[in-house]
Parts: C-alpha cells; sequence; structure tokens
C-alpha cells in the first residue's frame, strides 16, 4: 500500500510538471524544444494526409451511396460486425416496373416489347452497380478506412507521447537552470540526461512511423487504380448494355424510335458515343411513307387483299393474332370494324391478325 501511495504521489508530481512547464509555455516564461524541421515536415505531410483521406473517403461513400440514411443505417451494421440486408437499387426497381407494364400492354405489342427490353437492360446495370460498389468498397474504401482507425491512430498516439517526453525534458531543463546546490544540479542533470535520452527516442521512433507514410501513399495509389479500373468496367458495362438495347430498339417500327431525335437537334452539341441507329432501321424516305399510309388506306377501302412483306419478327400476343417472321412475303386483307392499326394474315393455312407497322405492301 506503501508502495503504491509513493507511486501515486510520484505521477501526480510529473503531471504537474508537464502542466506547469505547458503553462509557462504558452504564457511564454519558459523555453520550449523545437523539433527538428525534418521532423515538423513528417508531421505536417500525416496531418494532410489524414484530412485529404477523410474528405476522399467521405465523398466516395457519398457517391456510392447518395442516401444518407441509407449510410447511417450501413454504418451501424458495420459498426455491429452484422451484414446490411440486401437493397434493390433505383434502377432494379424501374426494371421491374418496365417489366411489369410491357407484360400488362403485351410482349406482342411494339411498346410492350419495349419495355421488357428496356426494363431487362435497367436490371443489367443495376447488377453492374452492385458489382461497382461491392468492388470500391473492398479495394478502395476499406484501406483508406484502415488508414485512419490504424496507422494515423498510432501516429496520433506516438506523437502524443513525444509531446509528453518534451514537457519533460524541458521541465528538467528548467529544474536544472533553477538548481543552486552542488547535489541539486547533479540530480537535475541525471534527470536531464534522462529525458533527453527518453525524448531523442521516441522522436525516433515517431520519425519512423511519419516516414511509413509514404508507403501509404503507394498503397493508397494502387487503390485509386483499382477504383479507376472498377468505374471503368462498370461504365463500359452500363455503355454495352445501352448499345445493345439501342440496336433492339432499332428493329422496331421507326415511329416507336427516336422520337426525341428531333427535339434534341436544336440543343448543345455534345459528343456522346452512341450506336448508329442507321444501321439497324430501314432507310424509309417522307414520300416511301405517304404511299405506303396512301396503299394501306386503299387496301381498307376496297376490302381486297395484297401481298406484303415482313419488316420485323413478331410474336403473337393472344390466340387471334398470327406470328410473323422477318422477310417473309404474307397475303393481307381487311377485315370490316378492324381497328385501322391492324390487318388479317395470311400464311397457308394459318390465319391472324397483324399489325400494319411491321408490313410494307409490295406492288
Amino acid at each position: 500500500m506503501d508502495f503504491n501511495v509513493k507511486r501515486l504521489a510520484a505521477d501526480a508530481g510529473t503531471f504537474l510538471s508537464r502542466a506547469v512547464q505547458f503553462t509557462e509555455e504558452k504564457l511564454g516564461q519558459a523555453e520550449k524544444t523545437e523539433l527538428d524541421a525534418h521532423l515538423e515536415n513528417l508531421l505536417g505531410r500525416a496531418e494532410n494526409t489524414k484530412q485529404w483521406t477523410e474528405k476522399i473517403m467521405k465523398q466516395t461513400e457519398v457517391l456510392l451511396q447518395p442516401n444518407p440514411n441509407v449510410r447511417l443505417e450501413e454504418f451501424v451494421y458495420e459498426k455491429l460486425e452484422k451484414k446490411a440486408p440486401a437493397r434493390i437499387n433505383n434502377h432494379d426497381l424501374l426494371g421491374h416496373s418496365m417489366i411489369e407494364a410491357g407484360s400488362d400492354f403485351g410482349p406482342g405489342t411494339a411498346y410492350g416489347n419495349a419495355l421488357i427490353k428496356c426494363g431487362e437492360t435497367q436490371k443489367q446495370i443495376g447488377g453492374a452497380e452492385r458489382e461497382f460498389i461491392q468492388s470500391s468498397a473492398i479495394n478502395f474504401l476499406t484501406p483508406f478506412r484502415n488508414f485512419l482507425e490504424g496507422d494515423f491512430k498510432t501516429i496520433l498516439k506516438e506523437r502524443k507521447l513525444l509531446q509528453v517526453k518534451r514537457l519533460d525534458l524541458d521541465a528538467a531543463k528548467t529544474r536544472l537552470k533553477k538548481a543552486r546546490m552542488p547535489d541539486a544540479r547533479a540530480a537535475a542533470e541525471q534527470e536531464l540526461r534522462m529525458t533527453q535520452s527518453e525524448f531523442d527516442r521516441q522522436a525516433e521512433i515517431t520519425r519512423l512511423l511519419l516516414e511509413g507514410v509514404s508507403s501509404t501513399h503507394a498503397h493508397h495509389l494502387r487503390c485509386l487504380n483499382d477504383f479507376v479500373e472498377a468505374q471503368t468496367t462498370y461504365y463500359a458495362q452500363c455503355y454495352q448494355y445501352m448499345v445493345d438495347l439501342q440496336k433492339q430498339l432499332g428493329s422496331f417500327p421507326s415511329s416507336f424510335s427516336n422520337n426525341n431525335q428531333s427535339s434534341m437537334s436544336g440543343g448543345a452539341n455534345v459528343s456522346v458515343p452512341t450506336a448508329p441507329m442507321s444501321a439497324s432501321l430501314p432507310s424509309v424516305s417522307a414520300g416511301s411513307s405517304s404511299l405506303a399510309a396512301g396503299g394501306f388506306s386503299e387496301l381498307r377501302s376496297s376490302n381486297g387483299s395484297r401481298k406484303a412483306r415482313v419488316l420485323y419478327d413478331y410474336d403473337a400476343a393472344s390466340s387471334n393474332e398470327l406470328s410473323l417472321l422477318a422477310d417473309e412475303v404474307i397475303t393481307v386483307s381487311s377485315v370490316p370494324g378492324m381497328d385501322s392499326d391492324w390487318l388479317m394474315g395470311e400464311r397457308g393455312n394459318q390465319k391472324g391478325k397483324v399489325p400494319i407497322t411491321y408490313l410494307e405492301l409490295l406492288n
């Protein structure tokens, strides 16, 4: 018990000595041992690394998950060391809605089929987005977070200990200046040598840790390359999905595709890589379009029959419709009371309604 009391008293005396030294330094009444310029530069670089790492990590988290409530929830699950529940992202939700709408309108209709194809593409993009987020979290955010919660905390601990050793050293210097008796000076000199040794040792430990920040920069550079590669893969996948979708939509009648082309022509001239729609769309001039429309009108008014070439594949949505294959030739006729967008088609013994937008009347 006696030993503990003495130890406690000694610790209290040391703490008081440091407090007095710190206060006198602030008041300009005591000298302060300055760190060498190299160590100060290392400390400044470490602090800058910490600040920018925090900022970059925060903004990356916002990029990967814009919803702050979801980010907070994921943070809580991470601290509880539990796996966050899987979520459907916005692309998946949009894709699901489009597929449901397309199924309701009918997969055999041009609009319904297009909605289903767009919905499937949106779900593909949603899957690519999940892969990108997961890859970025593992290869980019985790190393940044490990530095802040690991290496930099160790640096802070050792830097704080260096500050303590400096206060002890300066307090020993002050006591040596104030010592008058030979015994007191001898004791003060011995204390000064001991505190100087401890300060130098701690300064070396801190310097080695701070120089390790260069290795951290090199590691973060590799992580940055991984992040850029993940972004490149993600955007390339999205671009390819959209190009494929654009080609699929190009197989639909021209009246259903590129409705916004004319409205965009007066906008800003932005260079964006796009799939050439002309490669998959038939070339139809204004004159031939009017002739085709007139041909269908004439057919309906005459109640006769004509040969027609099928422009695009068509899957029948019901038993009273006829499925079509591109480039085949069928016989079409008008039936009284039938919707103006449809004709009766015949192929051998098969008969059913066909959409006129999939046909080209032959002379």
